[in-house]
């Protein structure tokens, strides 16, 4: 049997028709920048958090760099977050001119150890930006006891998190803000780039929407330097097509998954933990092995696909090398880095491939003793 790693393929052909219609009808009234689609889908997106605002963008990148932005980040300042994530959310901070301050993951759940961040706490903390990593959702409750106790802001990175919720409440209405990507492997995935801030707070929300279209506060007035951070309106059209779908997209996920954990218990590998108060979203299903070079190439063997997320821990990465940090100082990321492999996982998916992936990796890998 084969079973890619990812096949964006097969939802299209499954959306082929809608898709072509919305696009045809955001074409025929010339809507390429924001317009109605986009606005409509604001509302919409807003509502499915729970929250009052959703400002649309190009890009998660351009979402945290927003919120930070209006969290009155600045250079001098720092940020608190993992290394154990994309790049996105360092360089945002970096953007400011702030300082990465990045704390260890739980070794359980690869999340921000939240009993680690008081320490990394000081006078120029300024955020603190948990990750809610491969669609499970950071331990929210004492991140924001944290923060208020030190008068920091907390920022979410929601970009792999769509539809995830946190003691019944669904992620990107946590903290001040929240940053949303929509790149196309996403859970709500656009045909190209696609972002989305989510707030609360009015103000926040008109100061990121300013923002985005160039600092203007009308069309050709501007009150401050801006970004060209606007959604295109096909994307806008795209979403809300799919986010109509999210839902049960999730819940395929999270069946796929619990086959990947039924078939793999009692096998040689780790996987993400979760507590039963969260209900993640599966974005990515991520083991932990041995020798993952090895395992993945004889996964490749047998048709079996793979992705690595992510091979290299952001402290050690080029850009941040001259923060100071050195290998050894989180050695639970950097030893989830060493070891993890992502598996097959998207809804068009069936229960069938997800089994054969699993059993595949489990007559590679052997019984624990």
């Amino acid at each position: 049997m084969n079973v890619p790693y990812f096949d964006l393929k097969a939802q299209y052909a499954s959306l082929r028709e809608e898709v072509l219609a919305a696009l045809d009808c955001a074409g025929s009234k010339a809507a390429f920048i924001q317009g109605e689609d986009v606005d409509a889908f604001e509302q919409e997106f807003a509502a499915y958090c729970g929250v009052k605002h959703c400002v649309a963008l190009n890009s998660g990148t351009s979402a945290l760099h927003l919120a930070l932005l209006a969290a009155g980040v600045k250079s001098g300042d720092e940020v608190i977050t993992t290394p154990n994530s994309f790049i996105a959310t360092a360089e945002a901070i970096s953007y400011t001119g702030a300082r990465p301050v990045f704390v260890d993951i739980d070794p359980r759940t690869a999340n921000i150890d939240h009993s680690k961040i008081t320490a990394a706490v000081t006078k120029r903390t300024r955020v603190i930006l948990p990750v809610h990593l491969y669609g499970l959702p950071a331990e929210m409750d004492p991140i924001l006891k944290i923060a208020a106790q030190h008068g920091a802001t907390v920022i979410e990175d929601a970009c792999q998190a769509h539809g995830a919720r946190y003691h019944g409440a669904r992620v990107g209405g946590f903290g001040q803000s929240a940053a949303f990507s929509f790149y196309p492997s996403k859970n709500l995935g656009a045909y190209g780039e696609g972002g989305a801030l989510t707030t609360n707070d009015d103000a926040i929300a008109a100061q990121a929407r300013a923002l985005r279209s160039h600092g203007e506060s009308q069309r050709y007035f501007h009150d401050s330097i801006g970004f060209n951070y606007r959604m295109s309106g096909f994307q806008g059209a795209i979403l809300r097509l799919k986010l109509r779908r999210l839902d049960k997209w999730n819940v395929r996920r999270r069946e796929l998954a619990e086959i990947y954990r039924r078939q793999l218990a009692g096998a040689c590998v780790d996987l993400q933990d979760s507590s039963a108060a969260d209900e993640r979203v599966d974005h990515l299903f991520v083991v932990y092995v041995a020798d993952r070079d090895a395992v993945r190439a004889k996964l490749k063997e047998r048709g079996v696909g793979t992705g690595v997320h992510y091979p290299l821990p952001i402290h050690l990465q080029k850009p941040y090398q001259s923060l100071g940090y050195r290998q050894g100082d989180f050695p639970h990321t950097e030893r989830a880095c060493e070891r993890v492999i992502s598996m097959p996982l998207y809804p068009e998916m069936t229960h069938e491939e997800a089994a054969y992936a699993a059993q595949s990796l489990r007559a590679i890998l052997g019984e624990r003793e």
